[in-house]
């Protein structure tokens, strides 16, 4: 395409291969430039270039300077908006950026732009079309750093979708490989990511395993983003195993280390999973808890946060706000959670619809309470075996137990014993 460039502005200018050659060059050496059978160094271009009276941004990209810094700038409005929560200014800017026919020749920035809608797209909630578009741009021709940045966001948005085969598969490729790689900050928060969807599926020897393995990455790393994932993620497997005290000391130094040096978004998913977490370990800080979360509520409005986040952190005010003998409070939030989480994500949704059945059931509201444990049925039915859908049956079982459903208590309670493989 250069050499094709340089014949179309040569004749444009009604030169000849020898005018335009002369006399740095051989005209001979112009005309394989022109075929197509010389690649011409970066030297040549730029005196070529200058001969031709073009931009050298014209013959390298096929598009002018201006046009390229049109492209740039409409490229960087666009994460500006992802980045303010902006999402639906941003994923239309995105793809609006995709139908430029001059993007078409610059693959890099045609690459940024596409994994950009990505972003917007997991951030919208329309999660089935994130992966569409990640699994597409991972099967052109990338650099290595791209390829772990595409891993980290499609395993994170299967790991979302309940997909979690796919997602320890997409982790395992590069990080479980015949090849052993130095660990860096990508690779470590891959890593952790894969961990996430090991506890998920229920691997609780692999998780404990690579939890140990990462720890020890971020100690030799030393940087805050490999700390920090390295750090929440063993306290999740501490949680897992029951060790919480344990787990909140990990997720303490996560969330420090990611106060002073995370963006505005990680960082207020790290407080909102705090929060979550001293919740559920210690139920007496409730009001604590409770306060840190809806800090990070505040934030979250303000950043690039998924439907997902914002669902998971409404889902775990409206459990703070029960504890606090809050039921109507926690019903509201638990409607607002409900309205933007994606119909895939049926963990989450589920754990919603229990804790709709326990406000009811706290405002004396039997007859619904039992009627919302009962929803959990459609939700989790349709997913494979897991140690989360395990957790969340049992929890069910539980709910419906204390609302007096007997029947539906001990279906839930063989459901939960089935998704442990028991």
């Amino acid at each position: 395409m250069v050499g094709l460039r340089i014949k179309t502005v040569r004749r444009q200018r009604g030169l000849s291969q020898a005018q335009l050659a002369h006399p740095e060059l051989s005209d001979s050496y112009v005309s394989l430039i022109e075929s197509g059978k010389r690649t011409p160094t970066p030297a040549v271009l730029e005196l070529l270039a200058q001969k031709l009276d073009c931009s050298l941004s014209y013959l390298v990209n096929g598009v002018t300077a201006e046009q390229m810094e049109d492209i740039e700038l409409a490229l960087g409005y666009a994460r500006l908006a992802l980045e303010n929560g902006e999402v639906s200014e941003a994923r239309t800017r995105f793809a609006e950026l995709l139908t430029d026919n001059n993007l078409t020749g610059l693959t890099k920035l045609r690459q940024d732009t596409e994994y950009g809608l990505a972003l917007a797209t997991e951030a919208a909630g329309d999660l089935d079309e994130a992966i569409s578009i990640l699994a597409r741009l991972r099967a052109e021709e990338i650099t290595a750093e791209r390829t772990v940045e595409l891993a980290i966001a499609l395993c994170r948005v299967y790991r979302d979708s309940e997909r979690l085969s796919e997602a320890v598969e997409v982790g395992e490729q590069i990080i479980g490989g015949p090849t052993r790689l130095t660990w860096t900050d990508s690779l470590v928060e891959l890593g952790a990511t894969l961990l996430s969807a090991y506890l998920y599926r229920g691997d609780m020897l692999r998780a404990r395993q690579f939890a140990a393995e990462l720890l020890n990455a971020a100690d030799v790393l030393g940087t805050p983003r490999s700390i920090v994932a390295a750090c929440w993620n063993a306290a999740l497997v501490a949680q897992s195993a029951g060790h919480e005290e344990e787990a909140l000391t990990f997720a303490e130094r996560a969330l420090a280390v990611q106060s002073e040096n995370g963006q505005p978004r990680n960082l207020a998913r790290m407080r909102n999973a705090f929060g979550a977490l001293l919740v559920r370990v210690r139920p007496g800080q409730a009001q604590a808890a409770r306060d840190i979360m809806q800090r990070a509520m505040d934030e979250l409005a303000q950043t690039s946060a998924s439907t997902v986040d914002l669902a998971r952190c409404r889902v775990e005010l409206a459990r703070a706000e029960i504890i606090l003998g809050s039921p109507s409070e926690a019903l509201g939030q638990i409607q607002a959670g409900q309205e933007m989480l994606p119909g895939n994500v049926r963990v989450l949704g589920a754990e919603a619809d229990l804790l709709v059945s326990r406000a009811h059931g706290a405002l004396g509201q039997v007859t619904e309470a039992q009627r919302q444990a009962r929803a959990v049925y459609d939700r989790l039915a349709p997913l494979p075996d897991s140690r989360r859908a395990a957790g969340t049956w049992y929890a069910a079982a539980e709910t419906m137990e204390m609302l007096g459903d007997s029947d539906g208590a001990v279906e839930a309670y063989q459901r939960a014993m089935a998704c442990a493989g028991l």
